[in-house]
């Protein structure tokens, strides 16, 4: 991986972030800060596949 290219700061833009919450999604941008520092504490997984019989 020697061969990594890197963009100029500015041609660089910020990635908006959405997520679900309550049914909708919504970009984390518009949370307010109690609800933005809630997403920050997140803890992500990865759920396995459900056995089926």
């Amino acid at each position: 991986m020697t061969n990594i290219e890197t963009l100029p700061t500015e041609q660089r833009q910020r990635c908006e972030v959405w997520t679900r919450v309550m049914g909708y999604h919504r970009p984390v941008s518009q949370f307010n800060v109690g609800k933005r520092a809630e997403h920050r504490e997140r803890r992500h997984f990865t759920e396995r596949a459900a056995l089926t019989s």
